[in-house]
């Protein structure tokens, strides 16, 4: 981006972790390519907002408050004051983050169903479903599982498949079984209220034609459009915590509905505490602003096909584009607490520091939607290699020469400007990578860079020119050149590793800004070197690996 270009306005979502349970590491890599997203559009000029929310309605929120005794309100404040704090620890720059259960979402689920039931588009049915005897209760999605109708795979939830992706209903299920009781279910009857999907896929197509998505992923949507489009049920019956739909006794928006309506109300719950009236500005269907949702490929059907309709249908604006990622496995394995492959993200952060987490998962992350690897002792040599023996190592190298030498002043001309512009060049790639979401190339050529760096340094020997006075200048500008050098790469990866970017610009004395990238630093005075970067030690990665076994 040009200093010149126009400043955009941007409203950025993650998928909203689920209020039964403390966050898990895979919470933090979709979060953490989000933020890094959001930090690099900041650092560049424009206006972005990061909001998000607890799921914080459905089944498993009510029966988990009845195993532990407690009122669902008093499960889910307790879970979302977790989150935040968790969230903060990974140093996750949420603008906002609610909670689906609240009145913003309350009158905007009410407001998006009105609006789509005068335009036609919401039908009552009666339907059968799964119906648990034992606990005289129709069975939610997650309270079923069984064999996947498409491809058959066993053990699948009732709601859709996560090896081929499929979504049906629970009663398409082979040889269906109650989560809740393990016996088998009756079907039995129900009235429900459908939202017409089916009337809508030639909008879908279009909007899909016109917003970002990776090719991967509409490969994939292309694939569910072929076939003929359900309608979605909206509707769930009582017990059930949500928010009851108006004049429909007894019966409950699905929380499917309210959830991504959550991303609206998270926003505008914003908005009210900036006292800002810009809520049109964003979400008004002739808007100019960006939206974007950052998710998991398994809930990649309901933002791509449900929820952009659903949206532009009760007359607000459809995302601008949807960024899908895989899953993360943890050293090559699905995440399972039951089979003791599974590291909380409070967990991890009591053993490393997260911006150790956050260079990993941005030197993996790409376009793709494949799975994404967590392997604990590749975690350690690549953060010592790359982190601490390349990019801090620069400016440890420079630091202590201007420290005892040069009274902690950077020289007024640089030894070699060529070798500036040449990072200050490569920044334009770097930047596009990150707009792009190649955070993995970002990485290889930040880190192709501090190799250069280091080579540098190596060539110029400073430590041998020193011992001749003769040449104090000289060392002079060669450290000044490094530290300058060190500068741009800091400024480069200050998205990725936040709290290491600020110690660096803490110890440079001075605010990390894209605009200045292109002016070197030159007779400015910086503060005495502290180290920035420890080691990971192979104790703390046994540690780790102790912890996923508990």
């Amino acid at each position: 981006m040009s200093n010149n270009a126009e400043k955009r306005d941007i409203l950025v979502t993650s998928a909203l972790p689920y209020a039964t349970a403390p966050l898990h590491l895979g919470h933090i890599l979709e979060h953490t390519q989000t933020d890094i997203w959001v930090r690099y559009q900041r650092l560049i000029g424009n206006n972005c907002t990061y909001v998000c929310a607890d799921d914080a309605h459905g089944t498993p929120i009510m029966l988990k408050a009845e195993e532990l005794n407690k009122e669902p309100e008093d499960l889910i404040e307790e879970i979302y004051a977790n989150h935040v704090n968790t969230f903060n620890l990974y140093n996750i720059n949420h603008d906002n983050f609610h909670t689906t259960h609240s009145e913003e979402n309350r009158t905007l689920s009410e407001r998006i169903f009105n609006a789509l039931n005068e335009k036609g588009l919401i039908e009552i049915r009666t339907i059968e479903q799964l119906y648990d005897t034992s606990r005289n209760m129709f069975l939610s999605d997650r309270y079923v599982k069984g064999s996947c109708p498409k491809c058959f795979a066993e053990d699948q939830y009732g709601d859709n498949c996560e090896v081929c992706s499929a979504t049906y209903d629970a009663i398409e299920l082979i040889d269906p079984f109650s989560v809740l009781s393990n016996t088998s279910p009756v079907i039995k009857e129900s009235e429900h209220l459908f939202f017409k999907l089916s009337e809508l896929k030639q909008e879908i197509v279009e909007w899909l034609k016109n917003s970002k998505i990776q090719n991967p992923v509409q490969n994939k949507l292309s694939e569910w459009l072929d076939e003929d489009l359900k309608d979605w049920d909206i509707s769930r019956d009582s017990p059930y915590f949500g928010f009851e739909i108006p004049g429909h006794k007894d019966k409950f928006f699905y929380v499917w509905l309210d959830a991504p309506i959550g991303y609206l109300a998270s926003h505008i719950n914003y908005l009210n505490k900036q006292n800002s009236n810009e809520f049109e500005k964003f979400w008004n269907p002739d808007s100019n602003s960006e939206i974007y949702h950052f998710i998991g490929k398994d809930i990649m059907y309901f933002h791509t096909l449900f929820f952009p309709v659903m949206l532009s249908n009760a007359n607000f604006k459809k995302p601008s584009g949807v960024f899908v990622h895989g899953f993360l496995t943890l050293d090559g394995e699905k995440m399972s607490k039951s089979r003791g492959n599974f590291i909380s993200a409070d967990d991890f952060v009591s053993v490393l520091d997260p911006e150790y987490l956050r260079y990993y998962f941005a030197s993996k992350l790409s376009t793709g939607v494949d799975d994404i690897d967590l392997n604990l002792e590749d975690l350690k040599q690549k953060v010592n290699a790359d982190l601490v023996n390349k990019l801090v190592n620069i400016a440890s190298r420079s630091a202590n020469f201007l420290n005892k030498h040069f009274k902690n002043t950077l020289a007024k001309e640089v030894e070699d400007l060529d070798l500036i512009n040449d990072f200050v060049h490569k920044s334009e790639d770097i930047f596009h990578h990150y707009e792009n979401l190649e955070l993995n190339k970002a990485m290889r050529e930040i880190m192709s860079l501090a190799d250069k760096a280091n080579q540098y340094i190596d060539k110029m020997e400073p430590w041998k020119l020193i011992k001749d006075e003769k040449n104090l200048e000289l060392v002079h500008q060669i450290c000044s050149t490094s530290l300058n050098l060190y500068r741009i790469l800091m400024i480069m990866i200050e998205p990725v590793t936040p709290k290491l970017a600020e110690k660096s610009f803490t110890f440079l004395n001075e605010k990390p800004s894209w605009k200045c990238i292109k002016k070197p630093l030159l007779g400015h005075k910086i503060n005495k070197f502290k180290p920035l970067l420890t080691r990971i030690e192979d104790e703390q990665i046994n540690q780790l690996v102790e912890l996923k076994n508990v």
